[in-house]
């Protein structure tokens, strides 16, 4: 497992860092999910925990999962009594069918490895308790991973779309949009 960032987990984090200091809200995507009402939540490709630990401060069991140790290092760091495993999201392994949520933020869906795709989100399904829910949010753009290639392997993952906005937000989602995010039910 390599990185796919040529900075540190420390160096991505003071992006967000800075961003929360200037007045910017940093949590849309807590946000969202917990309009959901979840009672866990799995943060896939969770960086450096951003969004997994929010939502603990707001009372949610989590668990965080990312390929890139020095991501998951820094998530350690930040909340040391939270779950952070080190696995690829094809084949992680993660109390499957227990979650409420399974979060992908972060363009995590655009920075799998080519032709992975599919896979991953069956396996995200996979971890979904009936009636769970997979939200993603993702760049759309020529040349990326396009919302009938992303429906069809929700689809084939058992998994019917419940909802598509253009922002975490909760904007209306609009056809020539350039981001998505997606909630997909188990069924």
């Amino acid at each position: 497992m390599t990185s796919r960032w040529s900075v540190s987990g420390d160096e991505y984090q003071e992006r967000f860092d800075r961003l929360a200091a200037s007045g910017a809200d940093i949590h849309g995507e807590a946000d969202l999910v917990m309009s959901l009402e979840p009672r866990r939540v799995l943060d896939a490709g969770c960086g450096t925990g951003r969004v997994a630990i929010e939502l603990a401060r707001r009372g949610v069991a989590v668990a965080g999962v990312d390929v890139d140790p020095g991501m998951l290092e820094t998530a350690r760091r930040r909340a040391p009594a939270l779950a952070w495993i080190l696995a690829d999201l094809t084949d992680c392994v993660v109390e499957p069918g227990t979650w409420d949520v399974v979060v992908a933020a972060g363009n995590v869906m655009i920075f799998l490895e080519a032709g992975t795709e599919a896979a991953v989100v069956a396996n995200l399904a996979r971890h979904l308790r009936p009636g769970g829910l997979l939200v993603s949010g993702f760049q759309l753009g020529q040349g990326r991973l396009g919302l009938d290639e992303y429906d069809a392997a929700c689809a084939a993952a058992g998994l019917e779309a419940d909802a598509r906005f253009a922002t975490w937000d909760r904007e209306p989602w609009h056809d020539c949009g350039g981001y998505a995010v997606s909630v997909s039910r188990r069924v």
